[in-house]
């Protein structure tokens, strides 16, 4: 995984907040339909979804949408199938599923559509556009993006108020572990930025 810390002016700090709540809003919206349905397949829950969630939130734009969509489907996936999360399927023995709500710290995800990187020079969707960055990447970092497959790219601002961009890269040899449940594959913890809340 690579981390790379964004150098943000007050504006455009203004502006990354703004996109993290919004697409928490996006999750909150969708988490209910997982509770009342028991789907979080991430095709699933688009053809569930998806035309209710664009319709509803005109100004994230339609791969955004799939992102948010992508968020809540791996969120799922590791609170009701990691064999070690409290709130395993088989640990809930036939209960109703609780309802996962998330954070406005909730990370941000993107893909090839939303972020690119090329010659140094990030470019990042927001809800007003366009922003971007030079980027000081090693040569070392430059070589993953042009030999590796980039398999998750995430947001997120770290305790010290600094917006930081994590790229998750693989060989193209994942295992069905790592697709069904990310990079958290091996950690069962409940995300800080998710609450649950049981079901009455």
């Amino acid at each position: 995984m690579l981390q790379v810390p964004l150098n943000a002016s007050p504006e455009q700090q203004a502006r990354l907040h703004a996109l993290q709540a919004a697409f928490a809003q996006v999750c909150n919206a969708l988490a209910p339909t997982v509770q009342q349905t028991r789907v979080w397949n991430r095709v699933a829950l688009h053809h569930l979804m998806y035309r209710t969630l664009r319709d509803r939130f005109p100004e994230m734009g339609s791969q955004m949408v799939c992102n948010a969509i992508y968020a809540v489907s791996r969120t799922s996936r590791l609170l009701f199938q990691h064999q070690d999360s409290p709130l395993n399927l088989a640990r809930l023995a036939g209960k109703p599923l609780p309802l996962v709500r998330f954070g406005d710290t909730n990370p941000v995800y993107f893909d090839r559509h939303t972020l690119s990187v090329k010659d140094g020079q990030l470019s990042m969707y927001t809800l007003d556009g366009r922003m971007r960055f030079a980027l000081a990447l090693t040569p070392l970092e430059e070589a993953n993006f042009k030999e590796k497959k980039l398999r998750e790219i995430l947001l997120a601002c770290r305790a010290d108020g600094v917006f930081e961009l994590s790229f998750q890269f693989s060989d193209g040899q994942d295992n069905e572990a790592n697709e069904i449940l990310g990079p958290a594959a091996g950690s069962a913890e409940v995300p800080e930025y998710v609450m649950v809340e049981e079901a009455q």
